[in-house]
């Protein structure tokens, strides 16, 4: 049976998510890597049971906003200036290793210039859903390695929104430096914007009604996805908005209410995310572009932490740290996907390139959640004695 209806297709992504995540507790194994399976599985290339997997994959994207909503609501300004100002020299470093390295396996592997610039660029970031997801909250709040991974990735992801706006520029024919400068100067419109609705919009309902909890989730999730709108109105992306909205609200008293009362939202359509990123995927392609991505995997899943390593110690960080910072970080991006798409849509990379890099992503979502949910504290860890929230 084929699904044609949202309703039908979120019986079968929970429902088989629930048996294969099943399975995968018993063989101890990541249940992520159990709704990544599940989209292969009964997707269009697979069982053929969800042939039209975009039903659900815009709506998984909220997943990805709920999560950065709720990272920025994780950190008060002030330390995020201080956490960025420790991460930059790392990050920029970082980057161009892993760009050097990308780009050169692209040329090894008969790319043309322009694709192998675009599998550097892919490389060079790491998932901000496999970080953030497999950190415990205790380690966001009160540990030096949740700050660290989370101000390397919000660099990362303020690097690969420069790019993405550089896409979108070569698509449209026009000035990329001149559409990204304007972009960036509507980055202050909406943190002033935000600002001024929180200041005395938002704190002084909370402040009116926070006895009614239903009243303030309901005021939370508005405040998240308005904020998100108005920053997609700018021309930035739903994601910079709802971190934004995170962010002014980081100070509030309320902020961890919100955070705790939001995560079962934000995992409810993160498992339709890796849902659809399996689903997505095209099997077919497999045999002409599977020594390209099984390299570029490797070369992030080897030298990621390696990289990371070296860097954080040279910068002065305890021995411990550094390495496991660096397989947390040890994946490419789903950032990596939106270019590679939006790449093929401006015609720089030909299709077959974008699932090159497709395949590599998911190889190392996969490795990589095995790897953390084995040797980390993690809230879905397979042993009780790693098991954080």
């Amino acid at each position: 049976m084929t699904a044609t209806t949202i309703e039908f297709s979120i019986f079968l992504i929970f429902t088989g998510a629930a048996v294969l995540a099943t399975l995968a507790l018993f063989a101890r194994q990541a249940i992520i890597v159990a709704y990544i399976f599940l989209g292969m599985l009964l997707g269009p290339w697979g069982l053929g049971a969800m042939a039209d997997p975009e039903i659900v994959q815009d709506i998984s994207n909220i997943g990805i906003i709920f999560l950065l909503y709720l990272l920025g609501l994780d950190l008060l300004p002030q330390q995020l200036l201080s956490m960025l100002g420790e991460a930059l020299s790392t990050t920029l470093a970082s980057s161009a290793i892993f760009w050097v390295v990308g780009f050169a396996i692209g040329w090894l592997c008969g790319l043309s210039p322009p694709e192998s610039l675009v599998v550097g660029t892919a490389l060079m970031f790491s998932s901000t859903i496999i970080g953030v997801k497999l950190m415990p909250t205790t380690a966001l709040h009160h540990r030096h390695i949740g700050q660290i991974v989370i101000s390397i990735l919000l660099l990362q992801d303020l690097i690969a929104i420069v790019v993405l706006l550089l896409l979108q520029g070569w698509g449209k024919g026009g000035n990329p430096a001149l559409d990204i400068l304007r972009q960036l100067g509507f980055l202050p419109v909406l943190l002033g914007v935000a600002w001024l609705l929180e200041r005395y919009v938002i704190v002084r309902l909370i402040g009116r009604f926070d006895q009614i909890q239903e009243y303030i989730f309901l005021l939370a999730i508005a405040w998240c996805l308005g904020i998100a709108e108005l920053a997609a109105a700018l021309g930035l992306s739903h994601e910079i908005g709802a971190f934004v909205a995170g962010i002014t609200l980081a100070s509030s008293p309320i902020a961890l209410f919100i955070t705790e009362k939001l995560k079962p939202l934000r995992d409810f359509f993160l498992v339709i995310f890796f849902f659809s990123l399996g689903a997505t995927f095209n099997i077919n392609v497999l045999g002409e572009i599977l020594l390209p991505a099984v390299l570029l995997a490797l070369a992030a899943l080897v030298l990621k932490p390696v990289v990371f390593r070296r860097l954080l110690l040279q910068a002065g960080e305890r021995r411990h740290v550094p390495l496991e910072v660096g397989f947390r970080l040890g994946q490419i991006s789903e950032f990596s996907l939106l270019i590679a798409i939006l790449a093929v849509e401006s015609r720089v990379i030909t299709e077959s390139t974008s699932y090159l890099i497709q395949l590599a992503t998911l190889l190392t979502f996969i490795v990589s959640s095995y790897i953390i949910v084995l040797r980390y504290p993690t809230p879905i860890a397979a042993s009780d004695r790693l098991r954080r929230d």
